[in-house]
């Protein structure tokens, strides 16, 4: 594709979710929008993606970019639907990735199942050896990893991992073995672990190189398959693919390292929270997003995302590259409800997803979900459903849920929908407590930012169940993902072990691998064909006290400072978090990483709302009235079109806001404002 440089244009978003496939196309020359929304399509996610593109009517001839969001790597992990692959490893270390940390699946109990990215038989070991301070033990034989590969090209293995013991010390091995794996490996799906993560803990990252090859042949395929399709429509220039870490990276390197768009459709929606925030006058953000299938709850301090190197997927499945540290439930729009053998009501994780969908969509679904719940209580209009097949009526919604969970407690159909919904909430609540509470933060510092097509039914509620003053609902809540592609920045990370005391590191090495990694970071954002405004380049250490094995993450001044500092700054921080201090114990500087982010041009987000929609009266806004179901009963509530809305707009609660991507719930005594890129600002009462 070409390598035109892109600083504006026509830029378009594209988010592939579990029920919807989200399309923003920003024009920034004429300073207009188009939006779009499809059914997602799981088969392969390329035609949601390009029947977006088409309901947008654009010329592809005519789009500057193109920046995506993806589930296909996620999704490949959870489901285990992961491409074949095959392990050379030191000998006597091949069950490292299956024995692991000695955690168990359930907390309670021994029963679990637990499946290695990589099955036993396609583990083979070598005669090869380093020591923790990187001196040969035992020689590589290359022999017996000629006959290793061998083996794993007749098992049919489309990807390889070499993985050595203590890599990260001195990587020579792993190095010699890719050099004769390139000679008899039948193509380019060679994972070098060291190259990847350079991290001490085998176990992490053996499992991140495993999750990386297993992944690599799927989505290079799922990539060059929508690249080719793009090509044929007539767009000429990059496809870039959101990374975990919230940047960007085009598609033409992004298989390479293939675990880093783990996360990448989340991690897209806190950047556009991040932005929308900023710009808002709220740093400090708790984001919110719930779509169809999940929710997911994120932490923002000083409009910066939180982002980890510690993420685990799912039971002994860490991912140890940075991504943005995202907490997820399994209750979105499509969660399942039902009442369990005990007799209690359960509302997901199993959700019916974007086929057959909620009872309400009218694909075929028969259980009861949070969406259909919403509908019974008047919180969703039934005839402003998108993307509908088959319209159902209130009566067949509210008969479901009067035998499948009103039966068996005795409720009616609205109760049954109203303890779904507050089942839903708590659930919600309790991950939003994940990001703030459990980790020492008081929530009501920050303000709820509600997005995702299900958010802002939800997030009044949830903020007052945590106390949480304010919340922040962005103009498009619906497509906030598909922004956060629009406005993400390019951005790569690297992570270098030394894992020493800080009173024995040499300084003048420290110095050295921040400036290595910052020049690396430059020449690799001078390799995309995007243009940036400026390079911003973070530095950070993860350490912890000798002894320990939990890590904290220390920001760092630059690349050169002083022993006495880097100890003075990790005790501040160990402070913050735990409120004591261990003058008397040493630190360990465990590892070093840096951040190069390529800053992209700034959007003005008041493009996203239809100016001349406006009206000029709140009156004139005023669809009309329904009954809709609080805490405290039905009441007869005014509905709004938020198109319409002055721009001036200040409300009182009970309220409903509809847009074409979401509905808003105003919860009674709850105050509305809006700001100048059409946020609602809602004052929980």
């Amino acid at each position: 594709m070409g390598e035109r440089d892109q600083t504006a244009g026509l830029v378009a978003g594209i988010d592939v979710g579990g029920t919807f496939t989200d399309l923003v196309l920003v024009d920034t020359a004429t300073r207009s929008v188009r939006l779009a929304k499809t059914p997602t399509t799981p088969e392969n996610q390329s035609y949601g993606v390009l029947t977006a593109l088409a309901e947008s009517e654009v010329d592809l001839a005519a789009l500057d970019l193109i920046v995506h969001g993806t589930t296909t790597t996620t999704n490949a992990v959870l489901e285990r639907k992961l491409a074949r692959t095959g392990l050379i490893t030191t000998g006597g270390f091949r069950d490292v990735l299956e024995l692991g940390r000695r955690t168990r699946p359930a907390p309670y109990g021994m029963k679990g199942v637990f499946r290695p990215v990589i099955p036993r038989d396609l583990r083979l070991e070598i005669p090869e050896r380093m020591d923790a301070g990187g001196e040969v033990v035992t020689p590589l034989d290359e022999t017996a990893l000629r006959e290793a590969l061998a083996t794993l090209i007749a098992a049919e293995c489309e990807s390889l991992v070499i993985h050595f013991l203590h890599s990260y010390a001195n990587p020579a091995h792993e190095l010699r073995a890719a050099e004769i794996a390139q000679d008899i490996w039948p193509n380019a799906n060679i994972t070098v672990g060291h190259a990847l993560l350079a991290e001490s803990r085998e176990f992490e990252r053996g499992v991140t190189a495993a999750v990386n090859a297993s992944v690599q042949p799927l989505l290079t395929r799922y990539v060059d398959r929508l690249r080719g399709e793009l090509e044929k429509g007539g767009y000429t220039n990059d496809l870039l693919i959101v990374n975990g870490n919230g940047g960007m990276v085009s598609s033409r390197f992004v298989g390479r390292e293939a675990a880093k768009t783990v996360m990448s459709g989340p991690a897209s929606g806190v950047m556009a929270a991040a932005y929308t925030g900023r710009r808002a006058g709220e740093p400090n953000l708790i984001t919110y997003d719930m779509g169809g299938t999940s929710t997911d709850v994120s932490l923002i301090r000083n409009a910066t995302p939180a982002v980890s190197s510690e993420i685990e997927v799912e039971y002994a499945m860490p991912i140890h590259l940075p991504m943005v540290d995202v907490r997820t439930v399994g209750a979105g729009g499509g969660s399942i409800a039902r009442v369990n053998d005990a007799g209690l009501l359960e509302v997901g994780p199993d959700s019916a997803g974007a086929m057959p969908g909620p009872i309400c969509y009218g694909r075929g679904g028969r259980e009861p979900t949070i969406s259909d719940a919403n509908l019974l209580l008047g919180r969703l209009d039934p005839a402003s459903l998108f993307s509908v097949d088959s319209p159902v009526t209130m009566e067949a919604v509210a008969e479901i849920f009067t035998t499948t969970i009103g039966a068996p407690l005795g409720l009616d159909a609205m109760d049954s929908a109203a303890a779904v919904i507050r089942i839903a909430n708590a659930r919600m609540a309790g991950a939003t407590r994940m990001v703030s509470v459990s980790l020492g933060i008081d929530p009501r510092d920050f303000a709820l930012f509600a997005f995702g097509g299900a958010g802002p039914l939800h997030a009044v509620a949830i903020a007052r169940e945590l106390g949480i003053p304010r919340v922040l609902i962005p103009g498009r809540p619906g497509i906030t993902n598909a922004l956060g592609c629009v406005v993400a920045d390019l951005r790569h990370d690297f992570v270098r072990t030394l894992n020493r005391p800080v009173e024995t590191l040499d300084m003048g090495d420290v110095h050295a691998i921040l400036a290595g990694q910052t020049a690396e970071g430059h020449a690799l954002i001078g390799k995309e064909s995007v243009g940036t405004d400026r390079i911003d380049v973070h530095y950070s250490a993860d350490m912890q006290f000798v002894g320990q094995t939990h890590l904290l993450r220390v920001p760092l001044p630059g690349a050169n400072f002083d022993r006495d500092t880097l100890q003075s700054l990790f005790e501040a921080v160990y402070f913050e978090r735990f409120r004591v201090r261990l003058p008397e114990i040493r630190a360990n500087l465990v590892n070093l990483t840096t951040s190069v982010v390529g800053v992209r041009p700034e959007l003005d987000l008041s493009v996203l709302i239809d100016r001349m929609a406006r009206k000029d009266t709140l009156a004139d806004a005023r669809t009309g009235t329904r009954r809709v179901w609080f805490e405290d009963g039905w009441q007869n509530t005014p509905v709004y079109r938020r198109d319409a809305l002055p721009e001036s707009a200040t409300l009182t609660g009970p309220a409903i806001i509809e847009q074409m991507d979401t509905t808003v719930v105003i919860e009674p005594g709850d105050r509305v404002t809006q700001d100048r890129d059409g946020n609602l600002i809602v004052e929980v009462a």
